[in-house]
């Protein structure tokens, strides 16, 4: 069952879209223009026994909007945030969350770039990598701290089993997340940045901390699941992050597929790696049911 949520009267914060547009394109279907063509590997996840439903949150003055899928079965499911990709919310997404829904959780996909435009639609890296570069880090630790405030009185979530996983962009999200938030208990970040870019088209110019600045201050663990043919994040990042946390004592792990390239779990994608993706996944909910968050 699909339920989509009217949206107060106020000011749209991107004059290009309206609210009422926000709210139907994070609950369309459809993969990352960018994309192109679409991998027969692509899967699809049926609705099924779930009840999916797009909310929105208030964050400050704005509403940020943002897709659940959880079970229909009555009472509060575990919430796992699902951070999306440099491409936004679109099916593959969507797809990742119905999964986790499957599996018992209530996951919930914030568009983090709400301010700016929808990325899903666009094939031009560099009009994607301007929209990118406005979700600054402190701005998304905030909005997701929000939405989380906003989940917590829900019969449906249980934000005291609170975890957290990402993708690309996403990935990066993930690990910062638990830095920022007492509230989690476990992550799961997938090929996420881990140390500064520099200047770039989808880096901002903040002056922030990255994941290998924060070892030892990860209030959930993370499992990093990387790739070692990964051409954007070098083995020798992912080893600095392995010493990082093993001189902190931190609990956080990773593991290192070395055939795998970034995107390994996009099944949408010529990158998928059927047998690392499913690995990653058996690991991540291993990880959060060993973490309490199951």
């Amino acid at each position: 069952m699909t339920v989509y949520l009217g949206t107060p009267e106020g000011q749209d914060p991107n004059p290009t879209l309206s609210r009422r547009g926000f709210v139907g394109a994070i609950g369309a279907v459809g993969f990352a223009a960018a994309i192109r063509p679409v991998a027969a590997s692509a899967k699809t996840t049926d609705s099924d026994g779930l009840m999916t439903e797009v909310i929105e949150a208030p964050v400050g003055g704005e509403m940020l909007p943002a897709y659940v899928a959880r079970p229909e079965a009555p009472g509060a499911h575990p919430v796992v945030l699902v951070i999306h990709e440099i491409f936004g919310v679109h099916e593959y997404i969507r797809d990742t969350a119905r999964r986790f829904a499957k599996a018992g959780y209530t996951a919930v996909v914030a568009d983090l770039y709400f301010r700016a435009g929808d990325p899903s639609g666009l094939s031009d890296f560099g009009e994607i990598g301007k929209i990118v570069r406005t979700a600054t880090n402190a701005q998304v630790m905030n909005d997701l701290a929000r939405l989380v405030d906003y989940l917590a009185p829900r019969p449906w979530a249980d934000t005291e089993r609170l975890a957290i996983t990402g993708f690309c962009w996403g990935g990066g999200v993930t690990w910062m997340f638990s830095a920022a938030d007492p509230r989690v208990k476990a992550g799961v970040a997938w090929y996420g940045r881990l140390v500064d870019p520099g200047p770039g088209r989808f880096s901002t110019d903040e002056a922030r901390d990255y994941p290998v600045d924060l070892a030892g201050k990860f209030h959930g663990p993370i499992l990093g699941l990387y790739g070692g043919q990964d051409r954007g994040i070098p083995v020798k990042d992912v080893e600095l992050m392995r010493e990082r946390l093993k001189a902190a004592g931190d609990a956080s792990q990773i593991i290192l597929y070395p055939d795998a390239p970034h995107g390994f779990h996009a099944d949408y994608r010529s990158s998928y790696r059927p047998s690392e993706a499913q690995d990653g996944w058996s690991r991540a909910l291993d990880w959060f049911k060993s973490h309490g968050v199951a």
